[in-house]
């Protein structure tokens, strides 16, 4: 596939919704994961765990629901019904959403909802604390609950979450089936001249044709400014002989799409190029350390390897590579496990992670190449094939 020559109304008027949808996480399934849940804590001794509003509380619940200043809060004891806590005019909203049967208690405004919670503990005398949930609602929680023990959720929440099931697997190979298809229609409508933010338009617009709801993210750097993992502010325009990052996605059920693309408009230096294939060499390596049981730090340690060889680095050194090579992907677009070092998290199935062992020229140029794998009983599968060449995405 070339770069150029099409427009944003002619590509925008080749796509569609997207026919071949994955289907929503099941109530079956939701209780498949609060009985797995259920089990962690046991084993950390804890009798309960508070889910926060958020990522953690759609996994368990349905509930897409982002945190606010008011508690709504899942509270999962060992044994009965799960607990919503709720302020009562949500009431209606809430259960439209919820995913699952619960017990609800309610709380008006002026109201302690954090003692709502001590009261729902009972003889509870550990608790495990989502991770998201903000220190000031902890520490009103440790005020209304004083004898409770508050630990660390994240071992049992996590140890779920990071193990996707082949439905999950499926909402995110659509979603980044989306993304990529995004990608190709971006590429084609570059010009001399066009913006940044032209281009940012663009793709949210691709996003929205294909059914989603619109870009979760983008980010669109032009020459120098691809030196920038995150990019610079303010608007480019695009000459003749630059490089092109774009890095997007969109959610499907909630679930994250990530994928980057660096490429060549026109004929760049022979420099970004050897770059470029340096990278491409680097995301391999590290897609072939990903070994069942294997530490995910092996595959950072592999990308850097390739770049240390190549005189690059060493660590996050620049030139070379500033930052992890991935993150895992799900609900959270950056979750646990990560591919860094440090991380010995055992790589296991159902585990799905980025591979972007991105190189930075300082102040003149960078090549990022971002692709997502999840891990199977055979090892490591691409969501999306890798990008083909500096001058084609496909």
């Amino acid at each position: 596939m070339t770069i150029g020559g099409s427009t944003a109304a002619a590509e925008l008027a080749a796509l569609t919704p997207w026919a071949d949808r994955a289907p929503a996480i099941s109530e079956a399934e939701r209780l498949a994961r609060i009985a797995a849940v259920r089990a962690r804590l046991e084993a950390m001794g804890a009798q309960a765990l508070l889910v926060n509003a958020g990522t953690s509380l759609r996994y368990f619940a349905g509930v897409p629901w982002g945190a606010t200043e008011r508690l709504v809060a899942m509270l999962l004891p060992l044994h009965g019904e799960p607990i919503l806590i709720c302020p009562r005019f949500e009431l209606g909203s809430l259960s439209a959403d919820l995913g699952i049967t619960a017990d609800m208690r309610l709380w008006e405004e002026d109201e302690d909802p954090f003692a709502l919670v001590a009261d729902a503990l009972g003889g509870i005398a550990t608790l495990a604390i989502d991770p998201a949930l903000p220190f000031q609602m902890a520490e009103r929680l440790r005020r209304a609950a004083p004898g409770v023990s508050l630990v660390d959720g994240a071992p049992a929440i996590d140890g779920c979450r990071m193990r996707k099931s082949p439905a999950e697997i499926a909402l995110m190979q659509q979603a980044k089936n989306m993304t990529l298809a995004v990608h190709l229609a971006a590429a084609r409508i570059l010009a001399p001249g066009i913006t940044t933010g032209a281009v940012k338009r663009f793709i949210d617009q691709a996003h929205r044709a294909l059914g989603a709801a619109g870009s979760s993210f983008c980010i669109v750097q032009f020459g120098r400014a691809t030196a920038f993992p995150h990019g610079l502010p303010g608007e480019q325009a695009l000459e003749e002989g630059q490089l092109v990052l774009i890095d997007t996605g969109c959610t499907v059920e909630g679930y994250h799409s990530d994928i980057t693309r660096t490429y060549a408009f026109g004929r760049v230096s022979d420099e970004e190029q050897a770059i470029w294939s340096l990278e491409k060499e680097a995301q391999a390596a590290a897609f072939a350390a990903a070994e069942l049981g294997a530490p995910c730090e092996r595959v950072d340690m592999a990308a850097r390897t390739v770049l240390e060889k190549a005189g690059l680095g060493p660590d996050y050194r620049l030139p070379g590579l500033p930052h992890r090579t991935g993150h895992g992907i799900g609900l959270s677009i950056h979750e646990p496990a990560y591919l860094v070092r440090g991380d010995r998290t055992p790589l296991d199935v159902g585990m799905c992670f980025s591979n972007e062992p991105m190189i930075v020229v300082p102040d003149r140029f960078g090549v990022r190449l971002e692709d997502h794998f999840h891990m199977t009983e055979t090892g490591p599968r691409w969501f999306t094939e890798p990008q083909a060449a500096i001058d084609r995405l496909a």
